[in-house]
């Protein structure tokens, strides 16, 4: 039997004492993963529950400093985007048969600390090409 190398990621929240898919998407695409599994096929798990209290100015705020970023450094928005989650310790990374994949999670969904840590991780970015964030 050759097992699937298969990802999946999905958005749940707690109701009515149940973890249950936020958006029908998510749970058709659980649906389909497991679907695909082989028969005693093994599969990990990683839970990582959140507040999801960031503000709207902190959302802005980084926004704003990664477009001035890739702006005054010829990067993309999105590379600098990744680089900022990188630094800011919001991706993971997982080896599966020797590819490496890295997962990162949405400032959308981050708590008050998390975009905190991204804020700070702009002001270092910055401080290396000039630009003072503070």
């Amino acid at each position: 039997m050759t097992q699937k190398n298969m990802m999946f990621t999905g958005h749940l929240k707690k109701d009515n004492g149940k973890l249950v898919y936020v958006s029908t998407t998510g749970s058709k695409q659980y649906e389909e993963f497991v679907n695909a599994l082989l028969d005693g096929q093994y599969v990990d798990v990683f839970f990582d529950a959140n507040k999801d209290d960031g503000t709207l100015a902190q959302l802005a705020k980084i926004h704003k400093c990664i477009k001035e970023l890739a702006t005054d450094t010829g990067s993309t928005f999105e590379d600098m985007k990744f680089e900022v989650k990188r630094a800011a310790g919001l991706c993971v990374k997982k080896e599966i048969s020797g590819e490496l994949y890295m997962v990162c999670k949405s400032f959308s969904k981050c708590s008050k600390e998390e975009l905190s840590l991204a804020i700070q991780a702009i002001i270092v970015i910055g401080e290396t090409v000039g630009i003072n964030f503070h």
